[in-house]
């Protein structure tokens, strides 16, 4: 049976397409980018179908199981229950993993938003048994930002392509039905520059400029990407869910700094400079942060 058709919101442009200059600043590409990139770009979310092989996706199954049994859940401020569905830094743990993440069509989406010297800024495996759900992704939210913040009665200039700063990606390994939660997306709510209001936190009837919630229904080897700032969520899982497993990867501007480890753990300073950083201004001014989204 086909997948549903993904629709997208309003009229993709190939404007606002990014390059890096020789001089090292970031230009506006005098090239159209692909149909993927400008997806993202107008509705904050695309799906790549049958991105890898089924040997391709069978070798992610099987090194990603590996990981699970060797490393136990990253202690990241979360119960134990609801780490174990999780495991981090996943490119420094598994080469198919690291050589996945950075797939051809992958890039070509990324790179005219991001520019080509995006880096890695976040890099999870998921594993969630049928029915689980018990993690804050099951509300209404985004990855980081909103990047450009705006009063909601102030709207966007439609002449200035809206500028993405990290973009999300979801390499499936097993085929995510409707049944199994998927994640659910609101096309366009990434140029908002809001978050998802709060008191809606778990509404499915959710909407922004007339666009409601759009499921990513996907099979395994197929990739969705999606704006960090896009309002999203998992759907509640149905019965008969198979539970879900996938690569997430997170992709940065060079200008964002990378989340792979908490700064506690990987960061430019020296002892003394770590010591005298006492009180938790002195520590986030220095570089040393309390753990956010990216960090789990």
């Amino acid at each position: 049976m086909p997948l549903p058709v993904v629709l997208t919101a309003g009229r993709r442009q190939n404007r606002g397409m990014l390059t890096r200059s020789a001089a090292g600043y970031l230009t506006i590409r005098s090239d159209s980018g692909p149909d993927s990139a400008a997806g993202l770009q107008s509705d904050g979310y695309a799906v790549l179908r049958g991105v890898f092989t089924p040997g391709e996706v069978a070798e992610l199954c099987h090194d990603v199981e590996r990981v699970f049994g060797q490393f136990p859940p990253d202690e990241r401020g979360d119960t134990p229950e609801e780490a174990a569905p999780f495991r981090y830094e996943m490119l420094n743990r598994s080469g198919p993993v690291q050589k996945a993440i950075g797939h051809p069509r992958v890039l070509e989406a990324i790179e005219p938003l991001l520019g080509e010297d995006c880096h890695v800024i976040a890099n999870t495996a998921w594993w969630q048994p049928p029915g689980n759900n018990d993690h804050l992704g099951r509300f209404w939210h985004i990855d980081g930002g909103p990047h450009i913040p705006r009063d909601p009665e102030v709207p966007w200039d439609p002449r200035i392509p809206y500028p993405v700063f990290a973009v999300a990606s979801h390499l499936y390994l097993w085929d995510c039905p409707i049944e199994a939660g998927p994640t659910g997306v609101i096309p366009g709510s990434h140029t908002s520059g809001q978050p998802p209001p709060s008191d809606r936190a778990d509404d499915d009837g959710l909407t922004w400029g007339g666009h409601g919630v759009v499921p990513i229904v996907a099979r395994a080897g197929d990739v969705a990407l999606f704006v960090s700032d896009l309002w999203h969520r998992r759907m509640p899982p149905e019965s008969g869910d198979p539970g879900r497993m996938f690569v997430q990867c997170h992709y940065g501007r060079r200008d964002l700094a990378q989340r792979i480890r908490p700064t506690a753990l990987a960061n430019q300073l020296s002892e003394d400079a770590q010591t005298r950083a006492r009180t938790p201004r002195e520590r986030t001014l220095a570089g040393l942060h309390p753990l956010g989204f990216y960090d789990g």
